[in-house]
This record gives structure tokens, C-alpha cells and sequence, in this order.
């Protein structure tokens, strides 16, 4: 890989780490498209690629949300038990998304990654005014439900979850702004151990994979990533708290359109050099 690749993947840690404390999100909607780029430059299948792209992510969402967990945890703003039901339930389908998507092609892959993350933008941007007064919901078959859900999810395009989460314990499940990020971190370390698992799994015996790989994992990569976002999450995870929860959910929503856009094609159609 030459240098100016493994320069980019090292700045794309750091901002990925910024954004997951930052915003309790995996970062996936950043380290995927840059990763696919730099592994389809240096001659690697597009298929291969996105897959890998998919498998390494995990693999620092995993790190990165251990890092930005325990800064939120200090605030106080980890709802544990919820976080806990989540991510057991998620177990089970992380293995089944992963599957899917391993016999899957990659332009179907990086479509359904841009549109999925594009209609969690969407929908976060037209719900209801944040709550302010009350409780999250308590229901534990909810949470198993919806565990079932980001679990297939994390498992189908590479990510840990928090890109679907934040929204949905938002507008369905009563969460504070600050709560949605903070228990949202904590359920991306079940998620992205299992995704982890599994692409390595998946991937074990596929020929044409990119150096220093055990199965969709890339090693390298992963220490590049991981290296600089690990520490990164927690100066997000600290200026979380400086924010208010009405810009933090503007800020959210502005970068999952962004790379949404850019994972469908929707620049290149149009000319853009974005």
C-alpha cells in the first residue's frame, strides 16, 4: 500500500473516533467509502473490497465504542441495561446479515449501505421536537425486537449500528439526545464483536483478499484506523456534552446525507467532485 494511502486511512481514524464519541455512531459512513476507495485504487475487486471494508470497520467500531463507552459512562448518560438486551439480541443476526452479504455482489452491497444510511438520515431529520421531560421506554420485548434488527443490519452492511440506533431511540423509544449517543456506543461493542466474528468467518477461505487479511478483516488497515480513532472518541465523547442535543442532531444528520450520497453515486451521476 503506498503512503499516501496509509496516510488517509490514518486521518480517516482520527476523524472517525471524533465523530463515534461525538456523535455515538460507529463512524462506518466515513471509514466505508474511504476504505473501498483505497482498496479498489490498489487493485483489489470491487466485491472484495466492500466486503472488506465492511469486516475491517467492525473491527474499529469495536475499539473505538470500548473507548467512547466509558467516557459516556462517566456522564452518567449509558442506560446499561437497555444496552445490554440490545446487543445480546443482536448476537444471532449480526451472523445472518454477514451471510447475505457475503454472497451478495458489491454494487448491490454499497447501494443498500448508501440508502440505508441516507433513510435513517431522513427520517431523523423530520421527527418530532427532542424530548425533554420523561422516561425511555421500558418494554423488553422492544428491545429484543429492535435488537434483532440492528443485529441483521450490522451484519448486512458492515456497521455497528448507531447510524439506525440514534434515530430510532430518539423518536420511538423516548431517549434523550445525549442518552441516544451514549447507550448507542455501548450496544456498538456487541454488535461490531459479533460482525467482527463473522466476516472473519466468512471470509476465511476467499482468494484475492488485500494483504495481512484473516478472512474480510484487513489487519493493516486496522491499525492504521484504529490507531488514531481510539483516542480520538474520547475527545468526541467529551464535547458531546458541550453541545446541545438540537445541534448534535443537525450535525448527525448533515454527515450521514453527505456519505449516503456518495456510497449510491449520486456526485458521480451529477458531475460533482465530491
Amino acid at each position: 500500500m503506498d503512503l499516501i494511502y496509509m496516510i488517509v486511512l490514518v486521518i480517516t481514524g482520527a476523524a472517525v473516533g471524533l465523530v463515534s464519541g461525538l456523535l455515538g455512531v460507529g463512524g462506518c459512513f466515513i471509514m466505508v467509502p474511504v476504505q473501498y476507495f483505497v482498496l479498489t485504487s490498489i487493485g483489489i475487486d470491487p466485491s472484495i473490497a466492500i466486503r472488506t471494508a465492511f469486516g475491517t470497520n467492525l473491527s474499529v467500531v469495536f475499539v473505538t465504542a470500548m473507548s467512547a463507552s466509558l467516557r459516556h459512562h462517566k456522564k452518567k448518560v449509558v442506560l446499561w441495561r437497555h444496552a445490554v438486551t440490545l446487543g445480546m439480541a443482536s448476537f444471532p443476526f449480526v451472523f445472518m446479515g454477514a451471510y447475505i452479504a457475503s454472497i451478495l455482489s458489491g454494487f448491490i452491497l454499497k447501494t443498500i449501505f448508501g440508502i440505508a444510511i441516507l433513510l435513517g438520515a431522513l427520517r431523523m431529520a423530520t421527527a418530532h421536537p427532542i424530548r425533554v421531560e420523561g422516561k425511555p421506554h421500558e418494554n423488553a420485548l422492544t428491545y429484543v425486537f429492535l435488537g434483532a434488527i440492528f443485529g441483521f443490519v450490522t451484519g448486512l452492511i458492515g456497521i455497528g449500528g448507531g447510524v439506525l440506533m440514534v434515530p430510532l431511540m430518539v423518536i420511538f423509544l423516548n431517549y434523550h439526545m445525549h442518552e441516544a449517543v451514549g447507550t448507542s456506543t455501548a450496544v456498538m461493542i456487541f454488535t461490531s464483536m459479533a460482525g467482527v466474528i463473522a466476516y472473519m468467518l466468512y471470509g476465511l477461505h476467499v482468494s484475492g483478499l488485500p494483504e495481512y487479511s484473516i478472512g474480510y478483516v484487513n489487519l493493516l488497515q486496522w491499525v492504521l484506523l484504529a490507531g488514531t480513532s481510539v483516542p480520538a472518541a474520547q475527545l468526541g465523547a467529551h464535547i458531546a456534552h458541550k453541545v446541545h442535543p438540537k445541534a448534535l442532531k443537525w450535525i448527525f444528520v448533515a454527515v450521514m446525507i453527505y456519505m449516503a450520497l456518495k456510497m449510491i453515486g449520486v456526485f458521480s451521476w451529477i458531475g460533482l467532485p465530491l
